[in-house]
């Protein structure tokens, strides 16, 4: 699930939620939050939960598999209880927001960390804002490990990006060797911290947790893998920050999902969502992995 690719979007996220939260409310019905967006009940003695799917991009990306794309994306027949959410690199996010349905909303990949100045090459939230996107991707493994972003610097990205209105997809996850190690929730918790310390609310936050060795490598954390680590998460946030942000915070699942897995991974209790890579550049399969969230119904 390269973000770093060039083509229509980086990242496909699916989920759902316990509780609405503000910030859902504020958005069109037809797109109730996020990194994508839309509310969704499920009978049983949960809370509600909202579902989320975000567009995933991939590699050597033009204008026109672009259109093919969005073609296909504005066609599919989605679940109307989830949200959709593109993250195009950016010097396709214009074409993207001119063309894409207003069913699925925008996010960058990326953003800087404070307003304006003279850093050359880099995107500022404003800027972001300008371009109608409502989301962005921080803290991506990409980010962290190839061009080398320390937690408080993501953390102070997030901060930043909240005051001024967008969304925040919070990318949190460990390495192989340190899973290895026995070290996945030292790693999550450590990132997840970082976060904490440095924003002001979570009302517009979905957390990512991507196993950074499952990412584009065809190897995916099973779906108890996956939701040990989700309701690790969770109880965190509920020691260290509020039982009520610990309930309503989004957590979305990223390596390597597709339309073949993602029905089981739903299925789990704390995973609401996908962070979708090489899997949502296929139109048809994409619908696959944000409609499997029916599988969330079926088990409730």
């Amino acid at each position: 699930m390269a973000v770093t690719s060039t083509s229509l979007v980086s990242q496909l996220s699916i989920g759902l939620r316990r509780h609405p939260s503000p910030k859902l409310d504020s958005l069109s019905p037809t797109t109730s939050f996020f990194d994508s967006n839309l509310r969704l009940s499920v009978s049983s003695s949960k809370p509600s939960r909202t579902v989320i799917a975000m567009a995933g991009s991939g590699k050597n990306g033009t204008k026109d598999s672009i259109s093919k794309l969005i073609s296909d994306l504005n066609s599919a027949k989605l679940e109307p209880d989830v949200d959709v959410v593109v993250a195009p690199p950016f010097v396709y996010i214009d074409q993207v927001k001119n063309s894409i349905t207003d069913r699925i909303e925008i996010s960058a990949q990326n953003s800087w960390v404070g307003k304006g100045g003279a850093f050359t090459g880099e995107i500022s939230v404003e800027q972001l804002k300008d371009l109608g996107c409502k989301w962005v991707i921080l803290g991506h493994s990409e980010r962290r490990h190839v061009i080398g972003e320390k937690d408080e610097f993501i953390g102070k990205k997030a901060a930043y990006a909240l005051s001024e209105g967008l969304g925040v997809i919070a990318c949190i996850g460990e390495l192989l060797e340190e899973r290895e190690a026995g070290k996945t929730f030292d790693v999550c918790f450590q990132q997840l911290k970082a976060y904490a310390d440095a924003v002001p609310s979570w009302d517009n936050i979905v957390i990512a947790y991507e196993p950074v060795w499952a990412i584009g490598t065809g190897k995916v954390a099973s779906p108890e893998q996956a939701q040990e680590v989700h309701v690790a998460l969770r109880d965190w946030l509920k020691n260290n920050v509020s039982a009520e942000v610990a309930s309503k915070t989004r957590i979305i699942y990223g390596g390597s999902v597709n339309g073949g897995n993602s029905s089981e991974l739903a299925k789990k209790e704390d995973i609401d969502g996908f962070l979708v890579g090489g899997a949502s550049l296929k139109g048809p399969e994409f619908a696959t992995i944000v409609n499997s969230v029916t599988s969330k119904k079926v088990a409730a």
